[in-house]
């Protein structure tokens, strides 16, 4: 994370914007995948995040970027510029089958291990997409992409108390889908 970019920004908005993009090009491309579920989609609507980023420090005086939360405010710019294609296009995908394959962590898994790996994701993405929008969004920025309540806050728009609050139904909803698939496939004679 770049503490010092908003500083930079303020005083040379061209020279420093490089490095901002590379300080932020993992998180914006991130929540971009997991809003189109494509790599060139991502790619599209980062690359525009981060147009509207740099136009938009054109119209800031100094002081104004300098306050800002710059990972915050880079996810409420993809998140928007998501929402608006998703508009234009009327359905979008989240899906975070990497991001739940990239926790886990096993040395040398075997094909085995990487099938079991694969369908988890599966599931839990599946879980993640029947969730309401407005929790999906806030459990997917807060424990997909890590960002804080305050940034989640900022990135949607919403108060911190709402976002709180919609994180916790949001997990307790993929908690409850998931113990009653356990549940089912109990039922059916499997461990």
């Amino acid at each position: 994370m770049c503490t010092d970019c908003p500083e930079r920004l303020a005083s040379d908005r061209d020279g420093a914007f490089a490095t901002f993009l590379a300080h932020h090009q993992d998180l914006v491309y991130g929540i971009a995948w997991r809003m189109t579920g494509r790599s060139a989609d991502a790619e599209d609507l980062a690359q525009d995040a981060f147009v509207g980023a740099y136009r938009a420090l054109w119209t800031y005086p100094p002081e104004r970027i300098r306050a800002l939360r710059p990972r915050a405010w880079m996810a409420a710019i993809v998140a928007n510029a998501g929402r608006n294609r998703a508009r234009r296009r009327r359905a979008t995908s989240v899906a975070i089958d990497d991001a739940v394959a990239n926790t886990i962590v096993e040395p040398r898994p075997g094909p085995e291990a990487l099938a079991q790996r694969r369908e988890a994701a599966r599931a839990w993405r599946a879980r993640l997409e029947a969730l309401p929008r407005r929790y999906r969004d806030a459990v997917a920025l807060r424990h997909v992409e890590g960002l804080s309540y305050p940034e989640v806050a900022a990135a949607l728009e919403r108060p911190i108390g709402t976002v709180k609050s919609d994180v916790h139904r949001g997990v307790r909803l993929l908690r409850d889908a998931w113990i009653a698939e356990e549940g089912a496939l109990t039922m059916e004679g499997r461990p």
